[in-house]
């Protein structure tokens, strides 16, 4: 809406938009879109993004536990297989067996069928993931079969042998092995399985002969921990040199060959989760890795995706069938009506011919139709009689609002206060006189507000009055203190501005203290802005309080009917934009502080 003014040769068109000018269709319009069309759309949104978000990290968070749960489950195997090492490590006997010169083979057949092939025996019907237990050693005597084997120059050209002697430590090492045996198509061994590997050296040696244990794992024991259900993804097992040892990727052949797992190439939505063996000292820095396609992380939420469109359809078009029947119901009774209305203004006096209905386009129908009838009566009989009559009756209620408005006069409440003031003079009540008198400086004050704006030393004043009304309230359990700068008196403040935090301070702060308490006020210039402070020991406020208050700051409503603080926060920002400052510090039972920095005027 515009409307264009003419002023000696200029135009000026003065934009105005009011609500009232808008047709009730569109205004249901506009009711439908920004209170159900956007709003169901933007919830529909917002609903499917934060389930999305959940559904993720709920399932990152399972194929986390599934990638720990593998971790654990491949430690607990690896380290039944170091617990029974170390029992062949620290046994005795079993050390007098292998360190004997048998001068005979019966003997040793006696002494192993004795004690070894027992020992030997008891751990793998146990422990289900021991493939083979072996000894190898150095003893020319012991016959190389059932658990002994020889330790030979080729074996001695084995990793696991090498790395023994790199690392020479009584610890054991884990390593991916062969099976004995078990050949590639070449003739070399195939790296199928995994061992532990330990000196046993816990006894001194009576004939400087070297032995080793090795016991090797069940590959598919190994493979059964790895294929975990909760987990559609692959597993690596990578050492500690950052190659694989085991994966149930079908692309890659870990028994055939070694592969860095940072040469690696997977799709660029893949996420990888990982778990460490940093404190395990047989596997440490090895990795197991989890990797994971997201929109397998996803899928549920994709399948969910026809359920919250057809939700979201439902949630728009019943609402929009509803609003379209009831807007029908209004709009066309109302055109009817409006369409009558016109006839009348051109002297054609015909009633609506519908039903008589109940609500309230209804009754103002019906009201229409009878108004109808009598204008059409009035202007036959008595039209200009009647106007007449009422003339008489607006002009005479007219000198009664007159008069009414006359006589609600503030000088009369000023004077009625004077009046009072005096009397308590006369009668020596000068407490009361000087409370009255302040009271009619704040009534006068706040009901002046053609000056806007005041001194400082005129708005310390209203702080005195009101601080004195205050002290004559709570007589002794309130002190108040108020230090001025002097190159602030004369500086222009807009009228009001501080007293609402010193009645805050008194009110709220003080007043509920059954000691009472202490208000200081401070007014300073420094260079070019004027601050205004306060401080109570007062009860304080909580956090969520004094940040209530911070908002006003960045809040844009209109003034409305707010008072106090919200009064004096709207009006700065009027006059003064993002030119002030507030700064709040309370806590409960440690009193607040208050300071209001604005330019110098």
């Amino acid at each position: 809406m515009h409307k264009v003014v003419q002023k000696k040769g200029s135009i000026h068109v003065k934009l105005h938009f009011n609500l009232n000018h808008v047709r009730l269709r569109n205004k249901m319009l506009i009711v439908y879109v920004f209170s159900v069309f956007l709003p169901i759309v933007l919830t529909n949104v917002i609903f499917y993004n934060v389930t999305t978000n959940n559904v993720k990290n709920q399932r990152m968070k399972d194929i986390s536990r599934a990638v720990d749960q593998i971790n654990n489950e491949f430690r607990s195997e690896v380290e039944d297989a170091v617990t029974i090492s170390s029992v062949f490590y620290t046994d005795y006997n079993l050390n007098e067996i292998l360190e004997t010169d048998y001068k005979e083979p019966a003997a040793y057949v006696e002494a192993y069928d004795t004690y070894f092939r027992r020992i030997l025996n008891s751990y793998t019907p146990v422990y289900t993931s021991i493939q083979n237990i072996k000894i190898f050693v150095e003893n020319p005597t012991m016959l190389h079969s059932g658990g002994i084997g020889f330790l030979s120059d080729e074996m001695k050209q084995t990793d696991w042998y090498k790395l023994l002697q790199k690392k020479n430590s009584a610890y054991p090492i884990f390593i991916r092995t062969q099976q004995e045996d078990f050949l590639k198509s070449d003739g070399n061994p195939v790296r199928n399985t995994f061992s532990i590997i330990r000196e046993m050296n816990y006894f001194e040696s009576k004939n400087n002969w070297k032995k080793y244990l090795k016991i090797d794992l069940k590959t598919s024991t190994i493979e059964q921990i790895f294929q975990n259900q909760n987990l559609q993804g692959n597993i690596y097992l990578v050492n500690d040199n950052g190659q694989i040892e085991f994966t149930t990727d079908p692309a890659v052949d870990w028994r055939m060959e070694s592969i860095d797992y940072d040469a690696m190439e997977f799709p660029t939505d893949a996420i990888a989760f990982q778990a460490n063996y940093s404190y395990v000292s047989y596997l440490e820095n090895w990795r197991i890795i989890g990797t994971i396609s997201e929109e397998e992380v996803l899928k549920s939420v994709r399948q969910s995706r026809e359920f919250v469109i057809v939700l979201a359809f439902l949630n728009i078009f019943i609402p929009t069938a509803i609003i379209l029947w009831i807007t029908r119901s209004l709009n066309m009774r109302l055109i009817q009506i409006l369409r009558h209305m016109k006839k009348v203004k051109n002297q054609h006096f015909d009633t609506i011919k519908a039903g008589e209905y109940r609500d309230e386009i209804g009754q103002l129908t019906s009201e229409f139709n009878r108004m109808t009838i009598q204008v059409k009566s009035l202007i036959d009989d008595v039209y200009i009689a009647d106007i007449q009559t009422k003339t008489l009756e607006l002009e005479r209620r007219k000198a009664q609002l007159n008069a009414l408005q006359s006589q609600i006069n503030p000088h009369f409440l000023f004077n009625a206060l004077e009046t009072i003031r005096m009397r308590s003079l006369i009668k020596d009540e000068a407490e009361t006189a000087k409370i009255i008198h302040n009271m009619a400086k704040i009534f006068r004050t706040s009901l002046t507000w053609g000056k806007d704006r005041v001194m400082v030393s005129e708005e310390v004043e209203f702080i005195i009055c009101f601080l004195e009304i205050q002290k004559y309230r709570f007589e002794d359990r309130m002190v108040y203190e108020i230090n001025i700068d002097p190159s602030a008196k004369g500086c222009m403040v807009p009228k009001m501005m501080f007293l609402p935090f010193v009645e805050n301070a008194s009110i709220h702060g003080i007043e509920p203290l059954k000691h009472g308490g202490l208000i200081q006020v401070k007014v300073e210039r420094a260079e070019e802005e004027l601050i205004f402070s306060i401080t109570d020991n007062g009860i304080g406020m909580d956090e969520e309080k004094v940040q209530t208050l911070y908002r006003y700051l960045d809040s844009e409503e209109e003034l409305g009917e707010r008072i106090g603080v919200q009064n004096v926060i709207y009006r700065l920002k009027l006059i003064y934009g993002d030119r002030f400052q507030i700064l709040i510090q309370s806590s409960p039972g440690q009193g607040t502080f208050i300071q209001v920095k604005v330019p110098v005027e």
